[in-house]
């Protein structure tokens, strides 16, 4: 019997200074909290309030998985996409129900781990057979289910597998094109490096936000770090890993700047609207999965779509 109780939401309460919500306390308090607060202070680990040490050692073990995936045992990449997917719609789903949206869970996870191992197994007929089967389920399931909330349930089920399952399938779509493993490589070092060095700019010198009321931490600054440090990876890309000229790494860069920059905004967009910060907490240092691959949904179909481009006109 799944759990009526909604996970832990947000605390809602007036704005205090500079937009910190603060929850209300009773009298006599005041020091409790206080000591409180300034013992988390204490162990903010950054600026940006991430637990660094924490999110290099999980990154390392999810560029160790990749490289193993892309270049040992391509096996390994189909599991870790699919793993990811499902996990990502599973996040989805769970941050849904602070709007009262339930989706079916069981059916769309399993749904969003089976399109990326379909595109893996069968390309891009497979995925979209993948995509058909797992709405039917999903519709299926949920009409033998309750009527309250239905259409809402099945909504937010194709938001879910379309913006998780669907998108980060095309990486594997990729991966079977010629130099494929090179040219996921090359994706993921883009959106990464674009959160790496925009996050790094935007820390230090990051004073006038982009889209405040979306993503308040997000700066022109730091947009304009993760370009150029992008259009410099991109190059070396390339150059050094593709065999191709340097204009190509500069526009692919460009390119995948702003469709992970879209990513980001989204998902910032849906968590704002939905009251929360992080979509989960599994990977320490960085929230949730969903938190993690945001920017590179986005930058996935951006590069298939760019690397396709560029072998029509060669």
């Amino acid at each position: 019997m799944p759990d009526p109780r909604p996970p832990h939401q947000e605390l809602k309460a007036s704005p205090g200074p500079a937009g910190e919500a603060f929850p209300s306390r009773a009298p006599g308090t005041r020091d409790a909290a206080a000591g409180h607060h300034r013992e988390r202070r204490h162990t903010a680990p950054s600026r940006a309030g991430r637990n660094l040490p924490a999110a290099v050692g999980v990154a390392v073990v999810l560029i160790g998985t990749l490289l193993v995936g892309l270049f040992v045992q391509p096996v390994v990449l189909a599991l870790f996409a699919g793993t990811a997917a499902g996990i990502g719609v599973w996040e989805v789903g769970r941050s849904l129900r602070y709007r009262g949206i339930s989706i079916p869970r069981v059916p769309a996870v399993t749904a969003g781990v089976l399109m990326p191992l379909a595109a893996f197994a069968g390309g891009g007929e497979a995925l979209m057979m993948a995509v058909v089967v797992g709405l039917t389920l999903v519709i299926v399931w949920r009409a033998l289910g309750e009527r309250d909330g239905m259409i809402l349930s099945i909504m937010g089920s194709v938001f879910a597998l379309v913006w998780v399952g669907f998108l980060l399938s095309i990486a594997l779509l990729l991966y079977h094109t010629d130099g494929g493993a090179l040219k996921v490589l090359t994706v993921i070092l883009l959106a990464v490096g674009s959160d790496t060095c925009g996050y790094a700019v935007g820390v230090v010198w990051g004073r006038h936000p982009m889209a405040p009321r979306i993503s308040p931490k997000k700066s022109w600054e730091g947009f304009a770090g993760s370009l150029g440090g992008s259009v410099v990876i991109g190059i070396l890309c390339a150059v050094l890993l593709l065999d191709h000229a340097w204009w190509e790494g500069a526009v692919l860069a460009v390119a995948l700047v702003l469709a992970a920059t879209l990513g980001d905004f989204s998902e910032s967009m849906v968590k704002r609207e939905l009251g929360i910060k992080d979509m989960g907490t599994l990977l320490p240092g960085h929230g949730g999965v969903m938190d993690r691959i945001d920017s590179i949904l986005f930058a996935v179909p951006a590069g298939y779509l760019l690397f396709e481009l560029f072998a029509a006109s060669a």
